[in-house]
């Protein structure tokens, strides 16, 4: 019969070789939760967005983002205004209506409401052209954003491509590609952009109506020339991992087996880099959000009645004194864009880089 210890487990046999059981103890509650938890599987996405998560500020920027993109998206189906109308009454053009403060009506539109009619307030006023002015914002923040992302697109396919093949290729090849991109960023953005405008303006022509001539040329400017110029940071970027990376044990192994170089680069060496490429694109976004917003500002982007950011405060310039507020919504937006954003960056950049895990 066997004999057992005051805690209930069996006494050890002398002569025997099994474990001795007092000199273990039970596990707490909090080790046994503690030892689900790490016994959860996980990726390196999952983990990356599960520390995201728990930064204030990069939830803070995720919400506001998220709040302008959907009144971006609702506001044009639920206000009856265009970006260029100008407000009408009864099929009357309201010329009383113009430079109105926020939730303000005209006295044609007041004379309106009075007799029964039905009337959507101009949640930010109304400008010097007698147009709805939160629309507009609405439509600038639309133009700004689709700018900004396209833009780091163009930035990410374009450095991601010539950086993975610099890289990895390296020697002479990674040389001249290398002396091509310290050449490129001598030249002077501001004064591409401007020849392109005035060269595109003569050379192409574009359907009265069309998308692209409601966009001009000065935008298809903009968009070639972050083609052309702003690639070479995240080239260098990716081109510098891939250097360190190319080096490693398993990219040796599948070299030795007979794989492709652009599989190599594809399925090895890009994934490996994905931290970097993530963190470089959510930064280049309010970057390129800014380039448009002062090339507007300055006359260089979106062109009339299409409306931009830097275009609008642009225009409230003329009444900062007796408009102030003309100037405030289009200005706060580029800011809260441009910060959350940056924000957002700073957060994916604590949460994807290997690098800062303690």
């Amino acid at each position: 019969m066997a004999k057992y210890n005051e805690n209930g487990t069996p006494k050890k046999n002398p002569l025997s070789l099994q474990i001795n059981l007092q000199k273990f103890e039970k596990a707490t509650d909090e080790e046994k939760r503690q030892q689900d938890v790490m016994s959860k599987s996980t990726t390196f996405f999952r983990d990356g967005m599960r520390k995201l998560f728990r930064n204030p500020l990069a939830v803070m920027s995720l919400v506001v983002l998220t709040l302008i993109i959907i009144v971006i998206i609702v506001a044009p189906m639920i206000v009856p205004y265009g970006y260029s109308d100008i407000l009408s009454v009864d099929g009357k053009r309201d010329k009383g209506a113009k430079n109105l403060a926020p939730f303000t009506y005209s006295e044609l539109e007041q004379e309106y409401i009075a007799n029964g009619g039905e009337r959507f307030p101009h949640i930010f006023g109304t400008d010097e052209q007698c147009r709805d002015y939160f629309i507009r914002v609405v439509y600038g923040t639309r133009i700004s954003l689709v700018v900004g992302l396209f833009a780091s697109m163009i930035v990410l396919l374009i450095g991601m491509l010539y950086g993975s093949i610099s890289g990895y290729l390296g020697g002479k090849v990674d040389l001249i590609m290398m002396r091509i991109v310290d050449m490129i960023y001598s030249l002077p953005d501001m004064l591409i952009i401007i020849l392109l405008s005035v060269v595109l303006n003569q050379v192409m022509s574009f359907k009265s109506g069309s998308s692209l001539a409601k966009i001009g040329t000065n935008m298809i400017s903009l968009f070639i020339v972050f083609g052309l110029l702003y690639w070479v940071g995240m080239a260098r970027l990716i081109r510098g991992q891939i250097l360190s990376i190319k080096e490693n044990d398993y990219i040796t192994a599948a070299r030795t087996i007979g794989a492709k170089p652009g599989r190599i680069i594809r399925k090895h060496i890009l994934p490996n880099c994905i931290s970097v490429i993530i963190i470089s694109t959510a930064l280049q976004i309010p970057s390129a959000i800014f380039t448009e917003s002062y090339l507007s500002f300055v006359g260089l982007g979106v062109q009339a009645p299409m409306p931009s950011l830097g275009s609008l405060a642009n225009a409230a310039r003329e009444g900062l004194q007796s408009y102030p507020y003309k100037l405030v919504f289009p200005a706060l937006t580029i800011c809260l864009i441009v910060l959350s954003f940056n924000l957002l960056g700073d957060g994916l950049r604590d949460a994807f880089d290997p690098k800062l895990k303690r």
